[in-house]
């Protein structure tokens, strides 16, 4: 027979036996733990309907830093904190007008760890919770492309889409299937390879003047190559402005620019000597700098020359071809429309600190980067195709031949 006292020990044992499993359930929450209080406690037996799911999963280590955000069903996000772990920092962000989700307002870092708390409520007021601590993709279990041309540019008509990769690419089939590039003009759009970390896009024929130009990046989680995966998505468009296209004859050393199918101008040049030639082809205007230092050591001419303050410089290759003004010709013999003096690009007369109406300003005021100048009648070879964005030098079956999709 149990004695009153034996009874209550007993109760208050149970109690704290039920305190305690209250205690290690509501410790124990995770990124979908919900709670079951009402707004008046009528509904105190009842789970919240809300479900709130967090996209990067609790402990995850390779989460997206595009795509990580929070989303609720069956009710209404009402606070959402998201910090990076450790130092506390708050990430900005921005619930829904519907209540119904949560993102970042930028770009998360890459290979940091992160932790979202959110908070959400159903129809009758019943509340749910939910969290996540992760780590974003890490810098070298990912890539990134770099890309020309940028968002919202105008460019020439011989401007390709240009990626180049941060990491070797080695399932090149499925990085170029997650990008697309489209043309209002219909002009069908291929990629090619020059090598395993560039990636360039181009019509067979220059882009159709006017058109607009969209770009597709849907790398996000895609793997490029053995354990490494991409973090951008994004779209990007352009416009194509007014075809410029400019022909340098070596021969005559003359430069004649056709606008819209029509001779604009036509000027004295003097492009290289015979013992440093100009490149033949075709080649597109990639940068432009209203004045740019030049020194021959950095592109294999030794200390030959140092200019601080070339005049109106617009980049042909990568290797260091260039069309720019030239002040330091010997006045009383000028070389322009007579004879090649550079190291192999192409000079146009100017003046020293870019001031003046001289031929070279006015070139470099109506270039657009993505224009192509042309260069005939040289000694030299013609252009890489992967010297710059000059792609245009290779036929469009060779080209194709290059696609991996």
């Amino acid at each position: 027979m149990t004695t009153p006292d034996r009874t209550a020990r007993a109760l208050g044992a149970c109690a704290a036996l039920m305190v305690g499993a209250l205690t290690l359930t509501a410790c124990g929450g995770d990124a979908s733990a919900d709670s079951a209080s009402g707004k008046d406690g009528k509904n105190a037996s009842r789970t919240s309907t809300a479900k709130i799911a967090i996209s990067a999963k609790d402990g995850s280590t390779s989460a997206s830093i595009n795509a990580t955000g929070v989303r609720v069903s069956d009710g209404r996000l009402t606070g959402v904190k998201m910090t990076v772990s450790g130092s506390g920092t708050a990430v900005p962000g921005a619930i829904s007008a519907n209540g119904h989700s949560w993102k970042p307002k930028e770009q998360l870092e890459r290979g940091t760890k992160y932790q979202i708390s959110a908070m959400a409520k159903d129809a009758d007021g019943r509340t749910a919770a939910a969290n996540s601590i992760f780590t974003t993709v890490s810098s070298s279990n990912s890539f990134i492309g770099t890309y020309t041309p940028d968002n919202g540019s105008t460019v020439g008509v011989g401007m390709p889409v240009s990626f180049t990769f941060d990491k070797a690419i080695g399932d090149r089939k499925t990085v170029q299937s997650h990008i697309t590039v489209t043309s209002s003009s219909g002009q069908r759009v291929v990629g090619h390879w020059f090598g395993a970390q560039r990636l360039d896009f181009r019509p067979e024929e220059y882009w159709k003047a006017g058109s607009k130009v969209t770009m597709k990046i849907a790398l996000d989680g895609v793997e490029g190559a053995n354990g490494v995966y991409g973090v951008q998505k994004k779209k990007v468009t352009f416009t194509v402005g007014r075809s410029q296209v400019s022909t340098v004859d070596v021969g005559t050393q003359t430069m004649t620019v056709v606008r819209d199918g029509k001779p604009l101008k036509s000027v004295p040049i003097s492009a290289g000597t015979p013992e440093h030639t100009t490149y033949n082809g075709q080649m597109v205007i990639s940068e432009k700098f209203v004045q740019t230092r030049m020194n021959g050591s950095t592109v294999g001419f030794g200390g030959e020359y140092d200019i601080a303050d070339v005049p109106h410089a617009m980049r042909l290759t990568s290797s260091g071809t260039f069309i720019h003004g030239n002040y330091w010709y010997n006045r009383g013999n000028p070389p322009f429309g007579r004879q090649g003096t550079s190291h192999g690009c192409v000079g146009l007369a100017d003046v020293q600190g870019a001031q003046g109406d001289t031929t070279a300003k006015w070139f470099y005021d109506n270039s657009l980067v993505g224009d192509v100048v042309t260069v005939k009648n040289s000694p030299d070879k013609t252009v890489s195709p992967d010297n710059g964005l000059n792609g245009w030098n290779m036929s469009w079956s060779a080209w194709t031949a290059g696609s991996a999709v």
